[in-house]
C-alpha cells in the first residue's frame, strides 16, 4: 500500500505544495483538509486527491503537513492527541507554521513525534522554491520520503532549526523585496520613455537572468558587478546612484527587520 501524505490546510502555501507534491505523489496517496470546504473540493478535482478530513489524516497519513497558520495550530492539533496517541504505525509531522519551534508543536500534541519544519517561499507554486527544512526525531526513511515527495516544490537545504527564522527573513520574505526591486527597476525605464509592459518583462528577465548566472557559474555578486562595470561607463554610474541611496544598507535592514519581527511574533 502507498504511504498517503496529508495536508492539512490547504491555503495558498498548502495547495501550491500540495500541487508541486502532486508531480511525484499519485492522487489517490494525497489527502486533503480545509474549512473551507469548496475550495478543498477544487484542489481535490483538480489533483485528483481524496478529500479527508483532519481527524482521518491524523489516524491514517504516513506524512501529516500542517498548512495551518501558526495562531491556528494549536487548535487545529489539540483535538487530535487522543488519534495521534492510538497510532501503532509510523508516521511524521511536516510543519510551515512560521515562527513555530518543533517543540512547540510537541506541546501541543503532547509527545515529541518525528517532524520535519520547513520554510517555503512564494516561487514553490512554480517549482522554483526555496524551501528550508530541518529534522527532529525522524529517522532516514522519513527525510527520505519527505525528500522525493517535496522534490518538485525546488531546491531543499536542511538547516538548523536555530537559524530557521533568520534564513526565512531572507528566502521567505526576499520574494516581496525582489519584486519590489523589480517594480522599481520598470520604473525607472518608464521615466526614461520605456513602455510598461516592456520595461516590466526586461526588469523580470535581468532579474531572473543574474540569478540563474550567479547559481550556475558560482561567481560572487560583486565579481559579476565589477565585471559589469567598466571604467567611468553607465553602470558604475547607477551603481554609486545606488549606494549614494543607500541601497545594499537598506535591503539588509529589510531582512533584519523581518527576522526581529519574527521573534517578536
Amino acid at each position: 500500500m502507498e504511504k498517503t501524505i496529508g495536508f492539512i490546510g490547504c491555503g495558498n502555501m498548502g495547495a501550491a505544495l500540495a500541487r508541486a507534491v502532486r508531480k511525484t505523489v499519485d492522487g489517490a496517496a494525497i489527502l486533503l483538509a480545509d474549512l473551507d470546504a469548496e475550495k478543498c473540493a477544487s484542489l481535490a478535482k483538480e489533483l485528483d486527491a481524496k478529500i479527508s478530513s483532519a481527524e482521518e489524516i491524523a489516524k491514517t497519513a504516513y506524512a501529516i503537513v500542517l498548512g495551518v497558520k501558526p495562531q491556528a495550530l494549536e487548535k487545529t492539533l489539540v483535538p487530535l492527541t487522543a488519534l495521534l496517541a492510538e497510532r501503532k504505525d509510523k508516521f511524521f509531522f511536516v510543519s510551515m507554521a512560521a515562527g513555530t519551534p518543533i517543540d512547540r508543536i510537541a506541546g501541543y500534541v503532547g509527545a515529541s513525534y518525528p517532524t520535519v519544519r520547513i520554510m517555503p517561499n512564494l516561487p514553490a507554486a512554480i517549482g522554483e522554491g526555496m524551501i528550508l527544512y530541518t529534522l527532529k526525531n525522524t529517522c532516514s526513511s522519513c527525510e527520505q520520503f519527505f525528500r522525493s515527495a517535496f522534490r518538485e516544490v525546488g531546491t531543499l537545504d536542511e538547516i538548523p532549526e536555530g537559524m530557521m527564522d533568520a534564513a526565512a527573513a531572507l528566502s521567505g520574505c526576499g520574494p516581496a523585496f525582489v519584486a519590489l526591486f523589480a517594480e522599481a527597476l520598470a520604473d525607472g525605464a518608464v521615466a526614461c520613455g520605456v513602455p510598461r509592459e516592456k520595461a516590466q518583462l526586461y526588469a523580470e528577465k535581468t532579474i531572473l537572468g543574474t540569478a540563474r548566472y550567479l547559481i550556475e557559474s558560482g561567481m560572487h555578486p560583486a565579481v559579476l558587478k565589477d565585471a559589469v562595470c567598466s571604467p567611468g561607463g553607465t553602470t558604475i554610474a547607477g551603481v554609486e546612484a545606488l549606494e549614494n541611496a543607500g541601497f545594499r544598507a537598506a535591503t539588509a535592514s529589510a531582512v533584519t527587520a523581518a527576522f526581529e519581527k519574527t521573534k517578536k511574533l
